[in-house]
């Protein structure tokens, strides 16, 4: 048996798997105290399932904790030494702006403020010989600084460091010689690649973060094994790996995306079960919606993300964060997303959240702003009785009010009119933010199907579609907690990036080969003791470019020793792949390599064989309820049926309310629902109505 803890904004979803049932709980994240929850909600599903805390064979979690610690800036406070020179280089970034024509633009502040950053005489080079090492005689007045400033963690960021991180381990030793209760973190540990701003903000990151991640996890870890589980602990990583406590308490910076990650994970798996190649994921919950791009049935990966953006979709408004992870755009758009009317007399809808405490107006919890839910709640697509399997009981009069008092009385309408306008308003955030995501990636949005997850996608989905023009839609089996199942999806695995820098025509197999094994041995000793199987699938990756180029491709790399002869096949994969991103090679000029990738990991996934039905028979609705249409702003009767007494092979034709424990599937009227042969639902467009 396996355990998966998803943490959100709003909600701690849990998922218990064995060999042929899932077990799901959901519960209201206590923000404060996180672990207070998580303890609550697998307590209780254990209880409730008659399942012993020894029968846990391994327990798998996802947080956004690391996310709204640097977003609320409630992170640690933090310092930053740097080479003499350089203190500046956090504000100054690519020297460009993200708006070129805001006269009033506002930049992202930085989490370390610059009277918090010291410098140091030191020097390497480009090629990693030390110029000036350090002199630990001149450091105890910073130890003494420290020490008044009362900092709880430390980043050091040193020039060419990925190429030699002598200096920075030397000064990292000193520092936990004098302060043992500062955390340390340094930039050939957390980020070993070239490009000094990204490397620098990372590690800020990573040291902002590092205490209150570090003492969660342990507290987990150790509340966990009081309970009575004694298996490993594992993350999620943004990357979509899994990795253990240790590695997690000393880079935290690589779990800000990993709820995230595990449902574009479950995407993946959907994608290869039912043999899509074509997908969008679309994952809304509580505080935030998701968007991800699987193609040929695999999520696309970066190694660079930016978070806290100041501004929506605009690139470079927040912090480049270089690290492995999946390839998404998450906005402010959940059930808990706040609703208001701003100087234009338009309605807007987040990024700001009520989250658990006090949530919705309708959580009766002392919140008066209308939020998604809310509207939600007042059109019909939320049985009040049923809402988080009838633990939350949700008031109707408290969200009528909450949207009354702040939207319809405000601009004239209707409450049930201005419901509809908020829920009309954020369908289109998240299907422009899909637009946007999905042509900057270079594809269209109308070929694919979208898979839709999360506590209030279903609520959604259908309308989102219809916007982006696409034909077909999933919603799995447990939608309502898709990221916790993704994590059971997920491979025990790790990714290493490091910097080596050469010419191809003067390529050193001996450097490479000596580089590549030290991180097969990192990313082994990382995962080696969370699984009884010692045979891995390895990835290797070169990233390359013409030299004077600003920019590197992703080129793979072979397996096996490499030797001289290897530059001539490494040269012709990375002509192939630049000539299929641009249409053209350079025969001329000089090929860079400048960094590596090594991952390894261990897929334990239960491949499930899935059959196409041959046919399907239109059934009956169980009941009608009242649901205000967005097309005619009228109250009409719609069919509902409830999802448990659906069979596979069922039809169902048309506009209508699906119901489950967890969440509710509202479907429009231009689309037919099959329930498939695995008991997914497929949503397909009605093509003779168009």
């Amino acid at each position: 048996m396996r355990l998966a803890i998803d943490i959100g904004g709003t909600f701690t979803d849990i998922v218990l798997e064995d060999k042929t049932n899932l077990f799901t709980k959901k519960v209201l994240t206590s923000s404060s105290q996180p672990e207070v929850a998580v303890i609550q909600g697998v307590v209780e599903l254990l209880h409730e399932n008659n399942i012993n805390s020894s029968d846990i064979k391994m327990i798998i979690h996802g947080t956004t904790l690391a996310t709204n610690a640097v977003i609320e800036r409630k992170g640690a406070k933090t310092c930053f030494i740097t080479t003499e020179g350089f203190r500046d280089v956090l504000d100054i970034g690519y020297e460009s702006r993200f708006d070129q024509y805001d006269i009033l633009i506002e930049k992202t502040m930085s989490l370390v403020p610059r009277k918090h950053r010291y410098v140091i005489e030191e020097r390497t080079d480009i090629n990693g010989s030390i110029i000036k090492p350090i002199n630990a005689k001149k450091f105890q007045s910073l130890v003494d600084t420290i020490k008044k400033e009362k900092f709880e963690s430390i980043g050091i960021g040193f020039l060419h460091s990925y190429a030699n991180s002598k200096n920075e381990n030397d000064l990292k030793e000193f520092l936990l010689k004098h302060l043992p209760d500062v955390e340390v973190s340094i930039s050939s540990d957390v980020c070993p690649e070239i490009r000094e701003y990204e490397r620098f903000t990372t590690t800020v990151v990573n040291s902002y973060i590092k205490p209150l991640m570090s003492r969660y996890l342990k507290k987990l870890e150790s509340e966990l094994k009081q309970k009575g589980f004694n298996c490993p602990l594992l993350l999620m990583t943004s990357g979509g790996t899994l990795t253990n406590v240790t590695s997690a308490c000393n880079n935290p910076v690589r779990l800000v995306e990993s709820g995230p990650a595990g449902g574009a994970i479950l995407a993946t798996s959907i994608a290869e079960d039912l043999k899509l190649d074509k997908v969008i994921s679309f994952d809304m919950g509580g505080t935030t919606a998701k968007i991800t791009i699987i193609e040929n049935q695999k999520a696309i990966k970066a190694r660079e993300f930016e978070v806290d953006r100041k501004a929506r979709f605009k690139k470079g408004s927040g912090f480049p964060l270089r690290i492995p992870v999946i390839e998404m755009v998450e906005i402010g758009a959940g059930g808990g997303s706040i609703a208001r009317v701003n100087k234009l007399d338009q309605i807007i809808t987040g990024p700001d959240s009520a989250g658990s405490n006090p949530g919705p107006a309708c959580y009766s919890n002392g919140g008066d702003n209308p939020t998604i839910t809310d509207a939600d709640l007042v059109i019909g697509k939320i049985d009040p009785d049923k809402f988080a399997e009838g633990k939350i009981n949700l008031s109707k009069e408290f969200a009528k009010n909450a949207i009354t008092k702040n939207i319809s009385e405000k601009l004239n309408m209707k409450t049930e009119i201005a419901a509809l306008a908020i829920s009309e308003i954020v369908d289109e955030t998240m299907s422009n933010a899909a637009r946007v995501h999905t042509v900057e990636q270079g594809h269209e949005t109308s070929n694919r199907t979208l898979i839709g997850f999360g506590g209030a996608a279903p609520l959604h989905i259908s309308r989102v579609a219809e916007k982006l023009r696409v034909k077909k839609i999933i919603i799995p089996t447990n939608a309502s907690v898709g990221s916790a199942v993704g994590f059971l999806r997920a491979p025990v695995g790790y990714e290493v990036v490091k910097s080596l820098r050469m010419l191809l025509n003067k390529f050193n197999f001996e450097k490479v080969n000596n580089l590549l094994n030290s991180m097969r041995s990192e990313a082994q000793k990382i995962i080696q003791n969370n699984s009884e199987k010692t045979e891995f699938i390895e990835e290797r990756f070169a990233f390359m470019r013409y030299a004077g180029q600003g920019h590197e491709i992703k080129v793979p790399i072979d397996n096996n020793v490499l030797s001289n002869q290897d530059a001539k096949t490494i040269k012709n994969s990375f002509e192939a792949n630049y000539e299929k991103l641009y249409s053209r090679t350079l025969p001329n000029a000089d090929i860079e390599i400048l960094t590596w990738s090594l991952s390894l990991s261990i897929m334990d996934k239960n491949k499930t064989e899935y059959l196409e039905l041959d046919s399907y028979k239109k059934i009956k609705e169980n009941s009608l309820i009242d649901y205000y249409d967005y097309q005619s702003g009228e109250q009409i009767k719609v069919p509902n049926y409830e999802r448990q007494k659906l069979n596979p092979g069922d039809l169902i034709e048309g506009q209508c309310v699906i119901t489950e424990a967890q969440t509710t599937i509202v479907v429009s009227n231009n689309f037919n629902t099959k329930v498939l042969s695995n008991d997914f639902l497929q949503m397909e467009y009605i093509e003779n109505e168009q």
